[in-house]
């Protein structure tokens, strides 16, 4: 199944709503990271979280960025997300302990950390990108993505999030949902939500048990009911190419072309989300040092 998210509205029109299949797009990502498996559950979150909030942003050929650092051995996590929801991202140090809460379940915050920020950067297509911080609160990813929210965009939201590792180290499951309160929410909405999340409890078992995100929707929102409003598919997609290398390289200045070149090797440059690895002969440095 490929995976992909559902954009919905509650019938009363006061919860906006977003929730999502990442199990494939989670499983390339931790692949071509090389993510061990407390890493794989702090990245797969992050990605799921991600694809959400650059789908919710809805401003075409934007983009969002989404970094954590929480001073965790994970280092730091950097996922970018395009404007319809498919993501890339990299860690800083994908070869993570095994620490569990208790047996069979990963503990994502200590591999996280709570000792730092949750960083949101939209490009909107405007002269300057959109640039909020908070502090993190428990380094769980879901719990700092609330937080976010709440604190620097000043909107009520509810996050979950879950990404259920295999015993051979692979990814199993994961998804998650976004629930935001607009403007106007009468107690009794907000009160139904309440209960409803309660209810339902945490996302992983919802993804083991096999319910698509209109289900885990209609799990969560219960009496509210909820109106589906788009379904997009997604994956981990990422937009590097040999040009935007070049770009890169011409950017570095003449003195650290001309030092390369010099080497007289190839140079190699390696995509820090993709793993693609692009090269550069002397001769091909020579003609980037032409064009400055």
């Amino acid at each position: 199944m490929k995976d992909y998210l559902v954009r919905g509205m509650s019938m009363d029109g006061f919860v906006k709503a977003v929730a999502i299949r990442s199990t494939e797009l989670v499983g390339r990502g931790a692949r071509i990271q090389k993510t061990t498996p407390n890493a794989t559950a702090a990245f797969g979150r992050a990605l799921t979280a991600a694809s959400m909030m650059g789908n919710m942003q809805k401003v075409e050929d934007g983009s969002m960025t989404l970094q954590i650092r929480g001073g965790g051995p994970i280092g730091t996590i950097t996922v970018v997300s395009d404007a319809m929801g498919n993501v890339r991202g990299c860690v800083t140090e994908p070869n993570v302990p095994l620490v569990e809460k208790h047996p069979g379940k990963l503990d994502v915050g200590a591999t996280v950390g709570k000792d730092g920020t949750i960083t949101v950067i939209r490009d909107l297509q405007m002269k300057e990108p959109y640039i909020g911080s908070t502090e993190l609160v428990s380094g769980e990813i879901g719990d700092d993505v609330t937080a976010y929210f709440v604190q620097s965009e000043q909107v009520p939201t509810a996050c979950a999030l879950g990404v259920l590792v295999d015993r051979d180290h692979s990814v199993k499951a994961a998804g998650g949902y976004i629930l935001q309160l607009l403007p106007g929410a009468p107690e009794e909405t907000i009160s139904t939500l309440e209960k409803g999340i309660q209810r339902a409890g945490a996302v992983t078992p919802m993804l083991e048990a096999g319910m698509t995100p209109e289900d885990i929707l209609g799990q969560v929102c219960g009496s509210l009911g909820m109106v589906f409003l788009e379904t997009q598919e997604v994956s981990y997609k990422c937009y590097c190419s040999r040009e935007r290398v070049e770009r890169a390289l011409i950017s570095l200045g003449r003195s650290e072309l001309t030092q390369i070149r010099d080497e007289g090797k190839t140079f190699p440059v390696e995509c820090q989300f993709c793993d693609r690895v692009y090269e550069f002969t002397p001769a091909d440095v020579e003609n980037l040092l032409k064009k400055l």
